[in-house]
């Protein structure tokens, strides 16, 4: 085994940590729980309130605008499904039905693990050797529903930690904007994507063109004129489903509906929230049971402009959806839905940069083997992808998979990878790509980079050791790893000890 160095520090799940949620029951309980509040004098409201104030204000910032904004949540809902108006009340007693319709959510009650790590936008201020960092770990909380958050840090010259303290307060994005689009505009685009392979002089075939428009209208033909992209969504699903495997020019349609749709929202969180503070929990209905697995990476463009991207996994009632999440600054963020056949599926991790001039990213699309795929664009993956790495030793049988993005090194681009042996036990390894060519393995560890200790077997999912992302420092690899699915903590291994016992193949 290569010795690695284990740090000391240890993140574990933290019950105290809550964000408050809209308290949803049935439309009939909720008009009679409404009811009774109504009946309330004013005195009776404005004595209630201030005891819920009490009790819940230093919990929470800007309380009172959550309770608004969950009464007029109800208000709606009761209106759409039971035709029932909420009378004009004043403004206590309309908090006070919000908070009888808010909740408490403790986000990693569960647990805190399967963290990444990227270097801070900010690096000023930092003695020699020593690095700022962000660290992202997926905190799970009642139900299971996972959401992201995040560790800000300092690495030393040693590599240890030093982390900011971390404040009780969580708070969600303050503004979201989902993404809608134009029927008439997206059709057109769709159309753009779509042209006839035999044309001529620069012009469809009308047959052509009337059977890809009545495609067209057969799978989005119900939507109204502007829509969000979970509709789109639901629109190419039920056409799948209805129609079975699809082939020739139909697949073509929906392969252009997903390159046309690029986007699907935004949010930012206030600029007197600290990194630590900020939780991405669940937004759209694609995320409904949770956002799991980011994989950060720094992003530098050919231009210099540096972007932090990550893929995640959406889960909902109707499966998995693979989405980006983009952002500059840790404030503002961007997600785009992932398309294409080839971005289905868990474990996708995104190369730091283009590699002549495209997009790469690793892949598992067979739940079992490492691959490399390529696009021009960053959200649309239609090309086929190439097997790289496939299980070869005991440690490995079951599966193989990436931890993370790809590391480029002088060595080649350096792979954190997982494999799952006998009794489900997950270890990490690594494998080494060319640079020029990263679908060439140009070496493999033959022997796990790190096996569960003692320590770290017993958890949620026992003998499990897990990363979603390193980083180099001081000439070591910085490994974030998750102990058995509950907690997480770090190691470090020197590079040029890795890089020799690597195998060169």
């Amino acid at each position: 085994m290569i010795p690695l160095k284990r740090s000391k520090v240890k993140f574990y799940p933290d019950p105290k940590r809550v964000i408050t949620l809209f308290f949803m029951i049935n439309p009939q309980r909720s008009k009679k729980i409404i009811e009774r509040i109504l009946r309330l004098s004013e005195k009776e409201v404005k004595a209630l309130l201030d005891h819920v104030l009490n009790d819940f204000a230093e919990r929470h910032r800007k309380i009172t605008s959550k309770f608004e904004r969950h009464f007029e949540q109800i208000k709606n809902i009761l209106k759409e499904e039971l035709n029932y108006e909420i009378p004009e009340v004043s403004f206590e007693r309309k908090l006070l039905i919000g908070s009888y319709f808010t909740k408490e959510y403790s986000i990693e009650s569960a647990a805190f693990f399967n963290p990444s790590i990227v270097e801070d936008p900010n690096q000023e201020g930092l003695e020699e050797g020593q690095k700022r960092v962000i660290v992202t770990f997926r905190a799970t909380g009642e139900g299971h529903i996972s959401s992201l958050v995040f560790r800000s840090g300092i690495l030393t010259k040693d590599n240890d930690f030093i982390f900011k303290p971390v404040h009780r307060l969580v708070e969600m994005p303050e503004t979201v904007r989902r993404h809608v689009y134009n029927k008439k505009s997206f059709v057109e685009r769709v159309k753009m994507f779509v042209r006839d392979r035999r044309l001529k002089n620069g012009k469809d075939s009308p047959v052509f063109e009337r059977i890809r428009d009545e495609l067209i209208n057969e799978i989005i033909g119900e939507l109204d004129e502007n829509f969000i992209y979970g509709k789109l969504l639901a629109a190419i699903e039920n056409y799948k489903k209805k129609k079975g495997e699809v082939k020739g020019l139909a697949k073509r349609v929906l392969e252009a509906m997903e390159r046309a749709a690029n986007s699907h929202y935004e949010f930012e969180f206030s600029m007197d929230t600290s990194l630590s503070e900020r939780v991405i929990f669940p937004i759209s209905y694609t995320e409904s049971r949770g956002i799991e697995d980011m994989r950060f990476v720094r992003f530098v463009e050919e231009d210099g402009e540096v972007i932090y991207s990550s893929t995640y996994t959406a889960f909902s009632e109707v499966g998995i959806v693979p989405k980006f999440i983009i952002t500059k600054h840790f404030r503002r963020f961007k997600v785009i839905p992932l398309n294409g056949e080839y971005a289905m599926g868990k474990g996708l991790a995104l190369f730091p940069r283009r590699i002549k001039g495209r997009y790469a990213m690793l892949s598992r699309i067979d739940g079992e083997n490492n691959y490399v795929m390529f696009s021009d664009e960053i959200n649309v993956w239609i090309e086929p992808p190439k097997m790289i790495h496939s299980p070869e030793y005991p440690w490995e049988f079951v599966q193989v998979g990436n931890c993370g993005a790809p590391i480029e090194t002088s060595e080649g681009w350096l792979v954190l990878t997982h494999g799952v042996g006998p009794m489900r036990r997950y270890c990490l390894g690594a494998i080494l790509l060319d640079l020029e060519d990263p679908t060439r393995m140009i070496a493999r560890l033959e022997e796990p980079l790190m096996v569960p200790n003692e320590e770290e077997r017993e958890g949620y999912v026992p003998n499990v050791v897990y990363s979603c992302g390193a980083i180099i420092n001081n000439g070591e690899l910085v490994i974030p790893y998750s102990i058995s699915d509950y907690a997480s903590s770090f190691a470090t291994v020197p590079l040029d000890l890795l890089f020799k016992k690597m195998k060169r193949l």
